[in-house]
């Protein structure tokens, strides 16, 4: 796609990362020159960045401590993804699932999030409960000690009710990813906005947000609660970025999602990078 050109400062808290070039398997995985390079050409000068999705019962500490290396003197800020023993369902059968669950091998620890939370590599967690489980109290406990945001994949496994029961009552900052609606579920996009009345650390990435109602009622009802985010490499960062330009809100509006409100929850964002 052609050079986007636009009169905004835009910061992306939304990409995954494929910290090895040369891994096959995933045939969307977006290397770290590919994406720079998009990256630049859309407008976006800084993006966090984390890895994609692999297969259940995955410890991502390799995955993790790539994306950060291949971070080194580029446009990225690195975030480490988690993964929890726990159903994050909150019907009768997932309750008795979790009575039961217990830390394995390949879960994440509380002594891991202090390592990734003083390493000054990474700059945020990520959670994706219906993959990757739901972390435990202990570890849930570790970041609010930490205190740094984590981006949260919601849906229809992980809906916004359930976020906020789970989530939501601890003290750092959540990034509902998606509007809480991926894929494409409107219903769940309003659930999440309608969140935003009740728990100031709650924000919403616009990450596959395809739907101008739900992007223009969270934009004038909430306007610094909104942050870009560009789904690559499931999106292109060109259309991710049309999709907010073409709403009918005001440049101010669009300022505060394109870069002020990432970066005062992210202050590694203010910067450009190198």
């Amino acid at each position: 796609m052609l050079e986007l050109e636009h009169r905004f400062r835009v910061v992306d808290v939304h990409a995954t990362l494929a910290p090895d070039r040369d891994d096959g398997d995933r045939a969307r995985a977006v290397d770290p020159d590919r994406l720079e390079r998009e990256m630049r050409q859309a407008g976006i000068v800084r993006t966090v960045v984390f890895p994609e999705t692999r297969n259940a019962d995955t410890d991502y500490l390799t995955a993790n401590n790539g994306v950060a290396r291949r971070s080194v003197e580029r446009p990225f800020v690195a975030f480490a993804r988690l993964t929890g023993p726990r159903d994050p369902g909150t019907a009768a059968t997932s309750r008795l699932k979790n009575l039961a669950a217990r830390r394995r091998d390949h879960h994440t620890d509380p002594e891991t999030v202090e390592q990734y939370a003083y390493d000054d590599r990474f700059h945020g967690f990520v959670l994706d409960p219906a993959t990757d489980g739901l972390p435990d109290d202990a570890v849930l406990d570790a970041l609010e000690d930490v205190d740094l945001p984590v981006i949260v994949q919601g849906g229809s496994d992980f809906p916004p009710t359930d976020v906020a029961d789970t989530l939501l009552s601890r003290s750092f900052t959540v990034v509902l990813a998606g509007f809480g609606g991926y894929p494409l579920q409107a219903d769940l996009m309003h659930d999440a906005i309608s969140l935003l009345d009740r728990y100031d650390d709650c924000y919403l990435d616009t990450s596959h947000v395809r739907f101008r109602d739900p992007l223009e009622r969270a934009l004038m009802e909430h306007p610094d609660r909104v942050l870009f985010g560009s789904g690559v490499p499931d999106a292109h960062p060109n259309v991710a970025i049309m999709e907010v330009l073409t709403l009918d809100v005001s440049e101010d509006k669009m300022r505060r999602a394109f870069s002020k409100n990432a970066t005062r929850i992210v202050p590694e964002l203010a910067s450009d990078g190198s």
